[in-house]
């Protein structure tokens, strides 16, 4: 039996160095050789999120840390602002609504950027925002907001805090909390971070945490003073995935052996580029523009006169290269090349040749090997810089 090819926007392939890393006998959560884990592991994520903070870790999925930086930070009846570029910004707003918070939704189109201008034109009327939420990298459309830029609004315009969800592209993205000043930002661990689903990293702001201290929602699993406290201690208030944790020390020995994050994220901005001009090179569509396309998931638009859900059937069938499909009211007019994590470039170039493959098949119009091409000429470029 054939393994699939997985190019999809999380859960990604996990490296084997990670996977005999979470083969390791398990250990109490409770024991000084955990506490050494967590303390040295922890530490080392720092620079993947640009933080002095500490690295917090919840037992679960992505969604779950989002819903702790809200119920934390926010109270019922509180004014917030979720800028929402896409179908992961709408899980924002979910959570908010949930918990009773005034939601002011700064919506675009799917495809487009949140820009500083479309921020401070948001933001003039507001009265007593007491968070922004953003998405950094929104898997649904292939968009990088800059969140930079909007960081510089919230703080310049307003005295609330800046929440990002980070979930799709920290590991593969630059990312500066400190700098930027985000307040709480927020990743999993089955995309961009190499591990299998299970795990959420969270980090929190100084000011943020004045905020949480004051904050008068109850949480129990998800509070995250409860999390502090028990981090200071090198532990988690219950009972953690170690073996996720034993991964995620892998990961950052992977890291540093590929030169630094700098270096990855180099590697994810080249695939990126790859992707685009392959798909640039077929004539087949892209969602978004190149100004705020994402490193780690590139959106494609179904190529001309072909049925999506047939060919990425007979991608997935006949060559085992599995591809997203769309979310929303684009499902059946794009899917979605993931290349994020333990992915590169000569993973591009044999997706991207497989892709012409079946475009061959569905008597797609195009120069054979155009694809390959364009990217391996992109790929090469880099290598004589």
């Amino acid at each position: 039996m054939y393994l699939n090819i997985l190019r999809h926007p999380g859960p990604t392939p996990i490296p084997k160095k990670v996977q005999l890393a979470m083969s390791h006998d398990i250990i109490s959560h409770r024991s000084g050789e955990f506490v050494e884990l967590y303390h040295e592991t922890t530490n080392r994520v720092k620079p993947l999120f640009g933080t002095e903070q500490d690295i917090l870790l919840l037992p679960s999925g992505g969604t779950a840390a989002l819903e702790a930086a809200a119920v934390n930070a926010v109270s019922p009846g509180e004014n917030v602002v979720v800028i929402t570029v896409g179908a992961f910004g709408d899980y924002f707003v979910s959570i908010c609504e949930k918990y009773g918070f005034n939601v002011h939704k700064l919506e675009k189109e799917w495809g487009q950027a949140c820009t500083e201008e479309d921020l401070t034109e948001f933001l003039k009327p507001l009265k007593n925002v007491k968070a922004v939420f953003a998405t950094y990298n929104e898997t649904s459309t292939g968009i990088l907001n800059p969140i930079e830029k909007l960081a510089k609004v919230v703080h310049s315009q307003t005295d609330a805090l800046f929440i990002v969800d980070g979930v799709s592209c920290i590991g593969g993205a630059p990312a500066e909390m400190d700098n930027w000043g985000i307040d709480i930002l927020v990743t999993g661990s089955q995309k961009a971070m190499m591990l299998p689903p299970g795990l959420a990293l969270l980090s929190v702001s100084e000011r943020a945490w004045k905020v949480i201290e004051e904050n008068k929602t109850p949480a129990y699993y998800l509070n995250l003073l409860s999390y502090r406290d028990w981090a200071a201690k090198g532990m988690t208030p219950n009972t953690p995935a170690v073996t996720l944790i034993y991964g995620l020390s892998a990961v950052c020995d992977l890291i540093d052996e590929e030169g630094g994050f700098a270096q990855t994220v180099a590697r994810h901005e080249l695939m990126k580029n790859m992707v685009r001009a392959a798909m640039t090179a077929l004539n087949i569509g892209l969602l978004t523009s190149d100004d705020y396309a994402s490193p780690t998931i590139t959106a494609i638009l179904a190529p001309k006169d072909i049925n999506l859900v047939d060919y990425m059937g007979h991608l997935k069938q006949k060559y085992h290269l599995d591809f997203a499909g769309g979310l929303g009211h684009l499902q059946g007019k794009m899917f979605r090349f993931g290349h994020m994590g333990y992915c590169f470039p000569s993973d591009v170039l044999q997706a991207v040749s497989l892709m012409e493959a079946g475009l061959q098949d569905f008597s797609y119009s195009f120069e054979a090997g155009a694809g390959v091409k364009a990217a391996q000429e992109v790929f090469l470029a880099a290598q004589r810089k």
